[in-house]
């Protein structure tokens, strides 16, 4: 069994480093080997402990800091720590489970995402983008839609990989899940033709937001297909 010491968790990380993982990994921007399967059955035996954590994202290797954000505690963390999480979560993976798994579950999560959204940070303000578009299918209430898809309208085209990719969900989202914005939200994405020509794999819906939206508005009301 694993310890509970950083240098004895960090060994048995070092030990599932697979080569093959590891290039699979980098073509998406991630620099670990670790295949995700067994982080998670290593975060599951360690279980919750925020001090190891802590540690564990204090070091440079990304397996560690993705096995932070599982067994940390999400509310422990400050609005000061969360902003300077977000700026050291450098690699996809790292950014993508600290925002879905930690800021979302953290009292500061609005805070942040009003402070991230427009930042200078490509990076940072997608984290702000993925808050919003949570809001938008599940807390909508004084979002200024409109004004969101005016902004998404505006600077989506000439967005920066990952911002662009935030941008884009934001826009699938609220073409999705509100039907008085949804004809504006497809003439968007026609328009922009962002993402149109991703290569989706079969079974996998495009993430072109008109395709997108068609096709979750169709598996919400199939009778409408």
């Amino acid at each position: 069994m694993t310890g509970t010491t950083t240098a004895e968790v960090l060994a048995e990380l070092a030990a599932l480093e697979d080569p093959r993982a590891r290039e699979v990994n980098e073509k998406h921007g991630d620099d670990h080997g670790v295949n995700l399967g067994k982080l998670r059955a290593l975060a599951k035996r360690l279980k919750t402990k925020q001090d190891l954590a802590l540690e564990l994202w204090a070091t440079d290797d990304t397996a560690a800091k993705l096995l932070a954000l599982l067994i940390c505690r999400p509310k422990a963390f400050g609005r000061d720590d969360l902003d300077r999480m977000v700026r050291e979560a450098r690699t996809p993976k790292v950014h993508d489970w600290l925002v879905n798994y930690v800021v979302k579950k953290s009292p500061h999560a609005e805070e942040l995402r009003l402070a991230w959204f427009a930042d200078a940070d490509p990076v940072v303000a997608s984290a702000g983008w993925a808050l919003t578009t949570e809001r938008v299918a599940k807390k909508p209430e004084g979002l200024d839609l409109g004004g969101l898809l005016d902004v998404i309208e505006a600077k989506m085209k000439t967005a920066p990989d990952r911002l662009q990719w935030a941008m884009n969900h934001c826009l699938a989202q609220i073409g999705i899940e509100h039907a008085e914005h949804r004809a504006r939200a497809i003439g968007i994405g026609e328009r922009l033709e962002v993402l149109k020509d991703y290569p989706t794999p079969p079974n996998c819906t495009s993430p072109f937001a008109p395709v997108w939206i068609a096709e979750m508005v169709r598996r919400q009301d199939p009778a409408r297909s």
